[in-house]
């Protein structure tokens, strides 16, 4: 069975703020690069202990995905690349709005809506799942994936079946680690 591993960008000027990034490229705060050193300092400890293996990262383009991926690279070693299809959603009219209003809470159960110009979260699954496919045709491979939050529901859901609701409301930590398993 192979592995895949998914690491959430640190900190941002807009998690700060308590607004919705999505596609617009907030740039981490200093608090964020260091989460992403921190975790490349564990990802390394646990590399050199023989408890984990990590062939490539593959990063958003989005600079707070891109910068702590090319941290936690140069704290293990690991080779890093962009890949595409790990761009966060685009959120359409809610992106620069509050992260906790409602509005936005409901719009995220509605995985046809394209938020007013944005993309639909069937899109959005698709790139995710048609990337995570072409991971799986490669056993002998680990991955270390980083990118964003509503990109993290997408592996999520790739992984293990959720009610609608379960779906919009899960999220992971800045700079938080999982591993799964095909």
């Amino acid at each position: 069975m192979g592995k895949v591993y998914f690491v959430r960008h640190g900190q941002t000027v807009w998690n700060v703020e308590n607004k919705i990034c999505g596609a617009t490229d907030s740039p981490l705060t200093e608090k964020g690069y260091e989460q992403a050193r921190q975790t490349g300092r564990e990802l390394q400890e646990k590399i050199q202990a023989g408890e984990i293996h990590i062939d490539e990262i593959l990063s958003s383009p989005l600079s707070r995905a891109y910068d702590t991926a090319k941290e936690i690279s140069e704290m293990t070693g690991v080779p890093f690349r962009a890949e595409e299809r790990l761009t966060e959603q685009n959120f359409g009219k809610w992106e620069g709005t509050p992260r906790d209003g409602e509005g936005f809470r409901k719009a995220k159960e509605n995985f046809v809506d394209s938020f007013g110009g944005g993309e639909s979260m069937l899109k959005v699954a698709q790139r995710v799942y048609n990337l995570l496919d072409d991971i799986k045709k490669e056993p002998g491979k680990t991955y270390l994936l980083v990118a964003h939050n509503g990109i993290s529901r997408m592996v999520e859901s790739y992984f293990r079946d959720m009610a609608n609701q379960e779906f919009a409301g899960f999220g992971i930590r800045n700079a938080q680690v999982k591993e799964y398993e095909f």
